[in-house]
Protein backbone atom coordinates (compact mmCIF):
# COMPACT_ATOMS: atom_id res chain seq x y z
CA UNK A 1 0.00 0.00 0.00
CA UNK A 2 1.35 3.42 -0.99
CA UNK A 3 1.27 6.54 1.13
CA UNK A 4 0.61 10.03 -0.24
CA UNK A 5 2.86 12.31 1.81
CA UNK A 6 1.72 15.51 0.08
CA UNK A 7 -1.91 15.02 1.04
CA UNK A 8 -0.95 13.93 4.56
CA UNK A 9 1.19 16.98 5.25
CA UNK A 10 -1.34 19.35 3.68
CA UNK A 11 -4.23 17.85 5.69
CA UNK A 12 -2.19 18.00 8.92
CA UNK A 13 -1.36 21.68 8.33
CA UNK A 14 -5.00 22.46 7.54
CA UNK A 15 -6.08 20.63 10.71
CA UNK A 16 -3.60 22.65 12.77
CA UNK A 17 -4.81 25.90 11.20
CA UNK A 18 -8.44 25.07 11.96
CA UNK A 19 -7.86 23.94 15.57
CA UNK A 20 -5.36 26.57 16.71
CA UNK A 21 -5.90 28.53 19.85
CA UNK A 22 -6.40 26.65 23.12
CA UNK A 23 -3.49 24.32 23.63
CA UNK A 24 -0.58 23.99 25.99
CA UNK A 25 1.96 23.27 23.21
CA UNK A 26 2.19 26.61 21.42
CA UNK A 27 -1.43 26.76 20.19
CA UNK A 28 -2.51 23.09 20.42
CA UNK A 29 -2.97 20.46 23.09
CA UNK A 30 -1.16 17.10 22.83
CA UNK A 31 -4.48 15.37 22.10
CA UNK A 32 -5.20 17.75 19.21
CA UNK A 33 -1.77 17.12 17.70
CA UNK A 34 -2.23 13.35 18.06
CA UNK A 35 -5.66 13.43 16.44
CA UNK A 36 -4.26 15.60 13.64
CA UNK A 37 -1.47 13.08 12.98
CA UNK A 38 -3.96 10.19 12.87
CA UNK A 39 -6.26 12.08 10.50
CA UNK A 40 -3.30 13.04 8.29
CA UNK A 41 -2.13 9.41 8.09
CA UNK A 42 -5.62 8.25 7.18
CA UNK A 43 -5.97 10.88 4.49
CA UNK A 44 -2.51 10.01 3.14
CA UNK A 45 -3.48 6.33 2.91
CA UNK A 46 -6.91 6.97 1.39
CA UNK A 47 -5.64 9.50 -1.16
CA UNK A 48 -2.94 7.12 -2.41
CA UNK A 49 -5.66 4.91 -3.90
CA UNK A 50 -7.25 7.78 -5.87
CA UNK A 51 -6.72 7.77 -9.64
CA UNK A 52 -4.02 10.17 -10.85
CA UNK A 53 -5.21 13.12 -12.86
CA UNK A 54 -2.86 15.38 -14.87
CA UNK A 55 -3.86 18.34 -12.67
CA UNK A 56 -2.39 16.52 -9.65
CA UNK A 57 1.09 17.58 -10.81
CA UNK A 58 0.41 20.93 -9.15
CA UNK A 59 0.56 19.26 -5.72
CA UNK A 60 4.15 18.13 -6.19
CA UNK A 61 6.30 19.77 -3.46
CA UNK A 62 9.28 20.03 -5.85
CA UNK A 63 7.11 22.09 -8.19
CA UNK A 64 6.26 24.44 -5.29
CA UNK A 65 9.98 24.88 -4.52
CA UNK A 66 10.63 25.63 -8.19
CA UNK A 67 7.80 28.18 -8.12
CA UNK A 68 9.39 29.83 -5.07
CA UNK A 69 12.66 30.21 -7.00
CA UNK A 70 10.65 31.57 -9.93
CA UNK A 71 9.02 34.21 -7.73
CA UNK A 72 12.37 35.42 -6.41
CA UNK A 73 13.81 35.70 -9.91
CA UNK A 74 10.59 37.30 -11.19
CA UNK A 75 10.76 40.03 -8.53
CA UNK A 76 14.38 40.72 -9.48
CA UNK A 77 13.30 41.00 -13.14
CA UNK A 78 10.44 43.29 -12.12
CA UNK A 79 12.82 45.59 -10.21
CA UNK A 80 15.14 45.83 -13.23
CA UNK A 81 12.17 46.63 -15.47
CA UNK A 82 10.95 49.33 -13.08
CA UNK A 83 14.32 51.04 -13.30
CA UNK A 84 14.40 50.68 -17.10
CA UNK A 85 10.90 52.16 -17.50
CA UNK A 86 11.71 55.04 -15.13
CA UNK A 87 14.82 55.90 -17.16
CA UNK A 88 12.81 55.72 -20.40
CA UNK A 89 10.12 58.02 -18.98
CA UNK A 90 12.70 60.56 -17.84
CA UNK A 91 14.75 60.50 -21.04
CA UNK A 92 11.87 59.99 -23.48
CA UNK A 93 13.60 57.10 -25.28
CA UNK A 94 10.63 54.89 -26.06
CA UNK A 95 9.82 52.88 -29.14
CA UNK A 96 6.40 51.35 -28.36
CA UNK A 97 4.70 48.75 -30.48
CA UNK A 98 2.78 45.51 -30.57
CA UNK A 99 4.78 42.41 -31.41
CA UNK A 100 3.89 38.77 -32.04
CA UNK A 101 6.11 36.50 -29.98
CA UNK A 102 6.21 32.68 -30.02
CA UNK A 103 6.00 31.64 -26.36
CA UNK A 104 7.65 28.19 -26.71
CA UNK A 105 5.36 26.88 -23.94
CA UNK A 106 3.88 23.39 -24.19
CA UNK A 107 1.03 23.73 -21.70
CA UNK A 108 -1.80 26.20 -21.30
CA UNK A 109 -0.87 26.70 -17.64
CA UNK A 110 2.66 27.64 -18.67
CA UNK A 111 1.29 30.04 -21.28
CA UNK A 112 -0.96 31.72 -18.71
CA UNK A 113 1.85 32.02 -16.15
CA UNK A 114 4.17 33.52 -18.76
CA UNK A 115 1.52 35.92 -20.11
CA UNK A 116 0.66 37.12 -16.61
CA UNK A 117 4.33 37.52 -15.70
CA UNK A 118 4.92 39.60 -18.82
CA UNK A 119 1.87 41.75 -18.02
CA UNK A 120 3.04 42.31 -14.44
CA UNK A 121 6.48 43.41 -15.65
CA UNK A 122 6.59 47.19 -16.26
CA UNK A 123 6.88 48.19 -19.91
CA UNK A 124 5.03 45.17 -21.30
CA UNK A 125 1.42 44.12 -21.61
CA UNK A 126 0.14 40.83 -22.99
CA UNK A 127 -2.79 41.67 -25.22
CA UNK A 128 -3.76 38.30 -26.69
CA UNK A 129 -2.71 34.72 -27.38
CA UNK A 130 -3.56 32.40 -30.24
CA UNK A 131 -4.07 28.66 -30.69
CA UNK A 132 -0.37 28.20 -31.56
CA UNK A 133 0.65 29.63 -28.16
CA UNK A 134 1.92 32.90 -29.63
CA UNK A 135 1.69 36.01 -27.48
CA UNK A 136 0.76 39.46 -28.74
CA UNK A 137 2.56 41.93 -26.50
CA UNK A 138 2.57 45.71 -26.29
CA UNK A 139 6.19 46.53 -25.56
CA UNK A 140 7.65 49.89 -24.60
CA UNK A 141 10.95 49.29 -26.41
CA UNK A 142 10.54 47.36 -29.66
CA UNK A 143 14.05 46.64 -30.94
CA UNK A 144 13.22 44.01 -33.59
CA UNK A 145 10.25 43.49 -35.85
CA UNK A 146 10.06 39.78 -34.92
CA UNK A 147 11.55 39.45 -31.43
CA UNK A 148 12.07 36.20 -29.57
CA UNK A 149 10.25 35.67 -26.29
CA UNK A 150 13.59 35.95 -24.45
CA UNK A 151 14.05 39.46 -25.89
CA UNK A 152 10.80 40.59 -24.28
CA UNK A 153 10.78 38.58 -21.05
CA UNK A 154 14.53 38.07 -20.39
CA UNK A 155 14.74 34.59 -18.87
CA UNK A 156 11.16 34.17 -17.64
CA UNK A 157 10.07 31.72 -20.38
CA UNK A 158 12.85 29.27 -19.49
CA UNK A 159 11.86 29.45 -15.83
CA UNK A 160 8.20 28.84 -16.65
CA UNK A 161 9.10 25.78 -18.75
CA UNK A 162 11.35 24.57 -15.89
CA UNK A 163 8.37 24.68 -13.51
CA UNK A 164 5.65 23.40 -15.83
CA UNK A 165 7.41 20.52 -17.54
Amino acid sequence: MRFNLTFAVFSFLMYLALTAGRGSIVLWSPIEIGVGIVIAILIGLISSSLPRHPSMKALNPIRWLKFGVYLILFFIQMAKSNIDVAIRVITGHVNPGIVKVPSKQKTQTGLVLLANSITLTPGTLTIDTDKDYNLYIHWIDVKKKHPDVEDVADGLPKLVRWIME
